[in-house]
């Protein structure tokens, strides 16, 4: 008798075995040159447990964006750039600025994007004309690369459509952005909202975060969590990670120092006991050709194999320890 194939996980839970894209944990964005290189250093130590975005918008210098491009094309293209996972943030599409970004960037490193950030789109109809430009460039100088495109909801505009710009195709990830949110509010929302406890407790702040939470996730997207901004402490970093996480239901979240990332990862790490719980739960699962199993006297299916699925990919996507039969398995080459 033969036996029958073992499908693997992402096979065997979701539709035509497409599971949605699962990206590292943290965004590190940098626009000074040492911090840029410091952060690629760190990537090529670490492994691409996490992304690094090059910041064109707040990162060069009004009257020098032509050069700060240029440094950060050398970034993109150079020899540290060893995982593939460096994006750029260009400036937003109402922006004198913007035209000139994205073709520089696409012209002169569109095969080595992971990502394209677009900053603070006033709305959908915004957004759209944005990711025209975006794609007739990357048509005009031949990328055939797929370029997946990440946009920050810091407006009130793009928070009244998040729902609209989480379902277009084109984008991968939502990311807040608080500080412009804050101050959109002209003054209505205190300073206090902008510090690590601030952040999570103001009530129109918890509101913006959660809708683009739910909206990232209705559409099978990455939502990224806002700035910590108090970079020299970890135990605020890592509270803020955690919460982000484990209340608000973000994957991801922003760093903005080289000493945040480690934190971040932290944070969204899985522990020990929800990892090997999953590997229990997810081979026996296997073992019974992903039927209804029983372990630990609860009863499980497709709908709770998911959830411990993707736990396993963040276990994953964090550098955690794995058994080595697990990573050959179910993490190696497909």
């Amino acid at each position: 008798m033969s036996s029958i194939p073992l499908l693997h996980p992402a096979q065997a839970l979701f539709e035509e075995g497409h599971a949605p894209p699962v990206l590292p944990v943290v965004d590190h964005y940098c626009g000074v040159e040492a911090r840029m290189v410091k952060s690629l250093e760190m990537q090529i130590q670490m492994g691409p447990v996490f992304d690094i975005t090059l910041d064109c918008e707040d990162g060069a210098p009004v009257g020098g964006e032509a050069e700060h491009m240029l440094l950060v094309l050398h970034l993109l293209n150079g020899a540290m750039n060893v995982h593939g996972r460096v994006g750029v943030r260009v400036h937003p599409f109402q922006h004198p600025a913007f035209e000139a970004d994205v073709e520089a960037v696409i012209a002169g490193g569109g095969e080595k994007l992971a990502y394209l950030m677009i900053p603070k789109p006033e709305g959908l109809d915004d957004l759209q004309r944005a990711i025209a430009f975006i794609d007739n460039s990357l048509q005009r100088h031949h990328i055939r690369k797929p370029l997946p495109l990440h946009t920050l909801i810091e407006t009130h505009g793009a928070l009244r459509d998040v729902m609209a710009i989480a379902a277009l195709p084109r984008i991968e990830s939502l990311s807040f952005g608080l500080m412009d949110y804050v101050s959109a509010h002209r003054g209505a929302i205190p300073r206090s909202a902008l510090t690590v406890e601030g952040q999570f407790n103001h009530p129109l702040v918890q509101r913006a975060k959660l809708a683009i939470a739910a909206a990232a996730h209705t559409y099978g997207k990455t939502p990224s969590h806002c700035v910590v901004t108090e970079f020299k402490s970890e135990r605020a970093i890592q509270s803020a990670a955690e919460r982000a996480a484990r209340e608000l239901g973000y994957t991801r979240m922003w760093s903005i120092h080289p000493q945040q990332i480690r934190p971040i990862i932290e944070a969204f790490a899985p522990s020990v006991a929800e990892i090997d719980e999953a590997i229990d739960i997810l081979q026996a699962a296997q073992a019974a050709q992903w039927a209804p199993i029983q372990h630990r006297d609860m009863l499980h299916d497709r709908a709770s194999y998911r959830l411990f699925w993707h736990l396993l990919q963040r276990a994953f996507r964090t550098g955690q320890p794995l058994p080595a039969e697990v990573k050959q398995a179910w993490f190696g080459p497909q």
